[in-house]
């Protein structure tokens, strides 16, 4: 459903709930009921833990006075209206990854993912130190929203498929899951590709309606049960080095809180930025090793291959370029990027390198 028509069909009741949502009960005694809708399918691993987790810490941080009460995909709306509902009033806020959402801007790929873009730790360089958070702050509230950076998953994995992808040709045709401007990179190279909600994605390719699917990373993957259906695991890949999860408040009642609770709700989404990333890194090497052992194929894609995703990437970050906002946070995005990653290169990367040949890790 497009913005425009779900707008139309909702704004009367939106309005009445926000209305009745806004109304003396849920201020009694100076308290707030907050309802936060979720891309995230109920029990997720990671993703859903993160919602669950801002829900909870605002909650109790505000001691009540905010109650936040989570409604996972589908129990209030659907993974992909989340943000025409928070926008619209119908919800207060969501949790989620904005690459799904790109047919409202493209720009939101910035605070998202872009394909060999950010890892976690340049994408916090550029958001709290370089310019991010203004441009965030000037995209988001176009739709009348206030978006905060609430979670990462660290580097994503390539993907598990249902046959190995041994050069560039082998993606014509294939139906596969991504979103966002990585989906759109597989596009470039023939695949038929699809974008799933994350509940949805296990049943379409243990029905052969998708021949492959990224997801998150070992942890995440384990538990939907991917390796049930496939051996083959792309371990590394092009599309999410370090997505962007947000927790997005639409910004009348973002505005309507005490400048206490404001910064109650901004501390929580940095609490659990870090508290999120190191969820996925304490649970995916363990993993790994679960899945290896019970007979998945780790593979790791040829250098043609990743040549021919960089070819196509290049492509799809720069067409959207003759959009004036979208121009502006890609030079900012860009800037950034190579700066943090020059020093990181020389110092983590030097240090990473060194460290394991020495310990033999």
């Amino acid at each position: 459903m497009d913005r425009r028509s779900f707008l139309r069909a909702t704004t009367a009741g939106g309005a009445a709930a926000a209305a009745t949502a806004l109304a003396a009960p849920a201020y009694a005694q100076g308290k707030r009921t907050l309802t936060l809708v979720t891309t995230w399918g109920r029990g997720l691993a990671g993703v859903h833990d993160t919602a669950q987790y801002c829900a909870d810490q605002i909650t109790a941080a505000t001691d009540g006075a905010l109650t936040v009460e989570l409604k996972a995909a589908g129990e209030l709306v659907g993974a992909f209206e989340v943000f025409d509902a928070v926008s619209a009033g119908q919800a207060d806020m969501y949790h989620g990854v904005d690459y799904y959402f790109l047919g409202q801007h493209p720009a939101l790929s910035f605070f998202s993912q872009v394909p060999f873009g950010m890892t976690f730790m340049e994408y916090a360089n550029w958001y709290y130190h370089e310019g991010g958070e203004a441009l965030c702050d000037e995209l988001y509230s176009i739709f009348g929203l206030k978006a905060f950076p609430s979670g990462n998953t660290g580097p994503q994995s390539g993907g598990w498929f249902a046959k190995e992808i041994n050069s560039p040709e082998d993606f014509q045709g294939l139906k596969f899951r991504m979103p966002g401007q990585g989906g759109q990179v597989l596009g470039k190279l023939g695949a038929s590709v699809q974008n799933l909600p994350g509940s949805e994605v296990y049943q379409a390719l243990s029905s052969g309606a998708i021949d492959g699917t990224e997801w998150i990373g070992p942890w995440a993957d384990e538990k939907a049960g991917f390796q049930e259906i496939t051996k083959i695991y792309y371990t590394g890949g092009f599309h999410e080095p370090g997505p962007n999860l947000n927790l997005t408040m639409n910004l009348e009642i973002f505005e309507s809180l005490s400048p206490m609770h404001q910064q109650i709700v901004t501390q929580v989404a940095r609490a659990a930025n870090i508290w999120s990333m190191s969820l996925f890194m304490a649970n995916n090497s363990a993993a790994l090793q679960r899945l290896q052992a019970g007979g998945v194929k780790l593979m790791e894609f040829p250098d043609s291959v990743w040549d021919a995703f960089g070819a196509a990437a290049k492509e799809v970050v720069e067409e959207p370029m003759g959009d004036e906002l979208y121009a502006k946070c890609y030079e900012s995005y860009m800037a950034s990027l190579q700066s943090s990653a020059q020093w990181i290169a020389k110092s983590e990367g030097t240090f990473s390198a060194q460290r394991n040949r020495v310990m033999g890790i």
